[in-house]
C-alpha cells in the first residue's frame, strides 16, 4: 500500500534584528530615563502635595486653612492627569505594568501596518513622477557633480575614489571565475577558422603597403647579422672546409664569403625595389591567397592553432595572466603619485572639466536623468516601497518598539509633565469655580 507524504511545515523565518545601539542611540537612551525620571518625579510630588493635604484636612477637620482644599484640588487632578497622560505614552510601546490590556503596545502589534502605511505614504507624496520629475531637474546634478570633479582641490579624493573603486572591484571578483571567462574566451576565439580571415586582413595590410616597413626592419635586422657574421663564417670553415685545404685558403673565402653576404644584405636593405624584396612581397601575396583558399593551408593553420592552444603553457596562461595582471592594478594603485592613478585623476577631472564648461551637455544630461527618474517612478515605485515595507515586516516587533521608543520617548516625557501640570491647574480650575458657586 503506497503512502502519500504529508507536506512539510513552513518554518517561520526568524525576525531581524534592527541595527544595535550605537553611540548616538546610547545618548538618546539615557536622555529618555533621565526625562522618565522627571516626569514620574512631577507625579511623585503632586502624590506627596495631595497626601499632605489630605493629612492637614483630617487632622484640622472644620478648622483646615482655606488653601488646602484648592491646593489638594490641584494636586488630585495633576496625579490622575500623570497617570491618565502615563498609560498613554506607556501603552504606545508595552503594555502598562506587563498587564496585556487591549490596545496597548501599539506599535508592536501594528508594526506591519506601520510599515504598510509609510510606504504608501511616501509612495503617494514623494514616488509620485511628477514630484520625481521636478526635484531631479531642480538638482542640477549634472553641473553639481562635474565642478566637484573639476575643482583641483578635490583632484586627490577624486584619485583616491577612483583607485578605491577599481581595487574593490578587482578584489569583488573571483579569481577562478576570471580566469574561466578567460579560457572561454580563448575557447571562443578558436573556434571560427583562422586561415580565410588572417587571409583577408594580411591582403589588406599587402594592398594598403603596411608591411614595408617589416620588411625593411627584417632586411636591417639580416644586414646586422651579416655584420657581425665574420667569425661565424670562419668557424664553419674550419670545420666542415676540406680537411688537406692550407688554413690561408679557407680564411680567404670565408673572408670572400663575408663581404659578398655583407654586400648582398646592404643592397636588399638599401633598395625598396630589391628582387629580393620583391619576391618577399610576392610570397607573402600568395600566403594570403593560400590562407583563404588553399585547403592544404587552412589545415596546417588549423593544426597549429589546435596545438597551440592545447598546450598547457597556454592554458595556465589564463591564470598567470589574470593574478600578473591584479597584483600590478594593486601595486600601482597603492601608489598615490603613481602614473596609474594620475591617469585615473587626469581622465575623470578631465571629462567633469567638459561637462561643466559645455551647458547644452549639461542640459542634456539633465533631461536624461529626469527622464530616467519618471521611468524608474511610473514603472517600479512599487518595488522601492515595497523594501521599506518588506524590511519593516522582517524586523523584530520587540526591537522596533524599543528603537522607536529611543526616537521619540523623551519628547514624548513631557506629555506626561504636561498631562500633570495641565490637570492641576484643570483640577484648580474645577475647584475653584465649584467653590463659588456653591458657597
Amino acid at each position: 500500500m503506497q503512502t502519500t507524504q504529508a507536506p512539510p511545515v513552513p518554518q517561520a523565518v526568524p525576525k531581524r534584528t534592527i541595527a544595535g545601539i550605537g553611540g548616538a542611540d546610547a545618548q538618546r537612551k539615557a536622555a529618555l530615563r533621565r526625562m522618565k525620571m522627571v516626569a514620574t518625579g512631577f507625579l511623585l510630588l503632586a502624590a506627596v502635595i495631595y497626601f499632605f493635604c489630605r493629612w492637614l484636612e483630617d487632622r484640622d477637620g472644620e478648622n483646615v486653612a482655606a488653601w488646602v482644599g484648592y491646593v489638594r484640588a490641584a494636586a488630585e487632578a495633576g496625579m490622575v492627569g500623570a497617570l491618565a497622560d502615563w498609560f498613554a505614552v506607556t501603552a504606545l510601546f508595552k503594555h502598562p505594568l506587563g498587564i496585556p490590556i487591549p490596545h496597548t503596545a501599539l506599535i508592536r502589534k501594528k508594526k506591519d501596518q506601520i510599515g504598510d502605511q509609510l510606504g504608501e505614504f511616501i509612495e503617494e507624496n514623494f514616488m509620485t513622477p511628477d514630484v520625481i520629475e521636478e526635484k531631479v531637474a531642480q538638482l542640477a546634478l549634472p553641473k553639481r557633480v562635474s565642478s566637484w570633479l573639476a575643482d583641483p582641490k578635490n583632484a586627490p579624493r577624486v584619485g583616491a575614489e577612483a583607485a578605491r573603486g577599481i581595487a574593490f572591484a578587482a578584489e569583488m571578483l573571483d579569481d577562478e571565475d576570471i580566469e574561466q571567462l578567460i579560457l572561454a574566451a580563448m575557447k571562443w576565439a578558436a573556434e571560427p577558422e583562422w586561415g580565410p580571415p588572417a587571409g583577408r586582413v594580411l591582403e589588406q595590410l599587402i594592398a594598403e603597403n603596411r608591411l614595408e616597413p617589416v620588411i625593411q626592419l627584417v632586411c636591417d635586422r639580416a644586414h646586422d647579422f651579416a655584420l657581425g657574421s665574420e667569425e661565424m663564417i670562419e668557424k664553419v670553415i674550419d670545420k666542415d672546409g676540406p680537411a688537406w685545404a692550407p688554413k690561408f685558403v679557407n680564411h680567404f673565402v670565408g673572408d670572400r664569403i663575408y663581404r659578398e653576404l655583407v654586400e648582398f644584405t646592404f643592397k636588399v636593405k638599401s633598395d625598396p625595389s630589391h628582387q629580393v624584396r620583391l619576391e618577399m612581397t610576392a610570397m607573402l601575396v600568395q600566403l594570403a591567397d593560400d590562407l583563404q583558399h588553399d585547403p592544404a593551408t587552412i589545415e596546417r593553420l588549423e593544426t597549429i592553432k589546435s596545438e597551440l592552444l592545447e598546450r598547457d603553457e597556454v592554458t595556465g596562461a589564463a591564470s598567470t595572466a589574470w593574478s600578473a595582471g591584479k597584483a600590478l592594478i594593486e601595486q600601482l594603485l597603492a601608489d598615490p603619485n603613481g602614473t596609474l592613478r594620475k591617469t585615473l585623476t587626469d581622465s575623470v577631472i578631465g571629462v567633469a572639466e567638459r561637462i561643466r564648461d559645455d551647458h547644452e551637455l549639461q542640459e542634456k544630461m539633465n533631461l536624461w536623468m529626469v527622464r530616467v527618474a519618471r521611468h524608474v517612478s511610473e514603472n517600479y515605485s512599487q518595488e522601492i516601497i515595497s523594501v521599506i515595507t518588506e524590511t519593516v515586516r522582517g524586523w523584530d516587533a520587540d526591537d522596533t518598539s524599543s528603537k522607536i521608543e529611543l526616537q521619540v520617548g523623551r519628547d514624548l516625557q513631557f506629555i506626561r509633565i504636561n498631562g500633570t501640570v495641565v490637570g492641576a491647574l484643570a483640577g484648580l480650575t474645577i475647584y475653584t469655580v465649584s467653590v463659588l458657586l456653591f458657597q
